[in-house]
């Protein structure tokens, strides 16, 4: 006899696949095919390729293989091991502040507290989208109250190396120290842009067969601060993209959700970060980050 909860549990699963499926042909419909070998190859990241799982770290071991690598999990890794590695037209690495760069070479001995706010007309909006997909899939399950950080983030770094020790990126994963759910995973790395006067921040964000990716532009103040910013712009400029990948296709398109960070020393000498997202030119969510080191 099968059981009742069985059955509903079945349901919900068929269920949010057939969402899933919906919604990867809305990205193929609307968006464009590029060639990842080719002259798209600025767009391979890394996908989840089991279409019904949990993304977590799932998809780390495949990008190491990926890149004939293996994963190095020193406890003091940074998400970039040289910011200079961001130098370029505009950008001079030197003028930053030193916690700002101690924090991006080694973000591994850096801990963080986040406060959050969304606008109103955008909060049920964010609910959904973290209590039905974030938290179902173990990815962008983004806080909706401040409460929901009150006992912080954790975070690790765990860097691709490839066969020769190279640095190929860094996976940088956050949990809720409450209940130790996926907030984020992101696998980030220094990519040029075709055209581009300087390199950008590339941050992927892996999904089942396929990935939300968000190209930043890096901009540092007077006072030693660092801005990374997707503004607004064309296919193939900095900027959020959204790729859904089946096999050896892939379908990309741009999408207008643009963010800000700005990671500062404050007059205490502690380092906070603001972070923006907008959809379009409307603010939806805005976070802050103290950022503490051990």
């Amino acid at each position: 006899m099968i059981s009742k909860s069985w059955v509903e549990h079945d349901g919900a699963v068929n269920l949010w696949a057939t969402v899933d499926r919906g919604t990867r042909r809305y990205w193929k419909t609307f968006g464009r095919r590029v060639d990842l070998d080719g002259r798209h190859s600025w767009l391979r990241a890394p996908v989840l390729s089991d279409v019904g799982g949990t993304v977590g770290d799932n998809w780390l071991p495949a990008q190491a293989e990926r890149v004939g690598g293996r994963i190095d999990k020193e406890p003091a890794a940074g998400l970039l091991p040289d910011i200079g590695m961001l130098a370029g037209v505009g950008f001079d690495p030197d003028r930053l502040h030193p916690d700002v760069r101690d924090f991006y070479e080694r973000t591994g001995l850096w801990r963080m507290e986040a406060w959050v706010q969304w606008a109103p007309v955008f909060a049920v909006g964010g609910w959904f989208v973290t209590r039905f997909f974030g938290r179902r899939v173990g990815q962008l399950a983004l806080p909706i109250r401040s409460l929901d950080t009150a006992r912080g983030i954790d975070s690790r770094v765990e860097r691709v190396v490839g066969a020769d020790g190279g640095y190929r990126g860094a996976a940088w994963l956050r949990t809720s120290r409450a209940t130790g759910e996926y907030v984020y995973s992101g696998f980030y790395r220094v990519s040029q842009l075709p055209g581009s006067d300087r390199p950008s921040v590339h941050v992927s964000f892996p999904l089942p067969l396929g990935n939300v990716q968000v190209f930043l532009r890096p901009e540092v103040e007077e006072s030693g601060a660092l801005r990374l910013v997707s503004p607004p712009g064309g296919f193939g400029a900095d900027g959020a993209y959204v790729t859904v990948v089946e096999g050896d296709q892939c379908w990309a398109a741009r999408i207008p959700i643009h963010e800000e960070f700005h990671v500062f020393s404050d007059g205490a000498n502690l380092l906070r970060t603001d972070h923006t997202l907008a959809l379009g030119r409307a603010t939806a969510l805005r976070l802050h980050y103290l950022l503490l080191r051990d």
